[in-house]
């Protein structure tokens, strides 16, 4: 079994934003699950298999998925 690296997404900035990092590289800035389900594309992963919610492999800081204003 492949292990994946970490995925930090951060609190949303002031333009609501949330930066986006993989493996402790900056991927961009996240708008949206739909901009986070990109770069984790980007990284070797497969976003429709993981729950995005529920997952260890991502670490929500300052809210959940739902949080992005």
């Amino acid at each position: 079994m492949a292990i994946h690296p970490p995925v930090v997404v951060s609190k949303p900035s002031k333009s609501g934003g949330r930066r986006v990092h993989v493996d402790s590289q900056i991927m961009g800035m996240a708008y949206s699950l739909r901009d986070l389900k990109e770069f984790l594309r980007r990284a070797g992963l497969d976003p429709d298999t993981l729950d995005i919610e529920d997952t260890e492999l991502i670490e929500w800081r300052g809210g959940g998925p739902d949080v992005w204003a």
